[in-house]
């Protein structure tokens, strides 16, 4: 397979397959929530602890 390229000033750069590219406004939901979301999200449920440890949290489903 042979790759394509874009010449740029004097340099040779490599193109981005368009599977790489972000989606607009088809994109998928996100189905895993990054730490500060699921602490976020426990306590908005009433199941966040004070003081508790960041590690080791119960899964979270996101809210739909």
């Amino acid at each position: 397979m042979e790759a394509s390229y874009k010449w740029v000033s004097e340099r040779c750069i490599m193109s981005q397959h368009s599977s790489f590219r972000r989606g607009g406004s088809n994109a998928a939901k996100r189905s895993v929530l990054k730490r500060f979301e699921r602490v976020e999200l426990l306590r908005k449920r009433g199941q966040w602890q004070e003081g508790r440890r960041l590690t080791a949290l119960p899964k979270t489903k996101p809210e739909v």
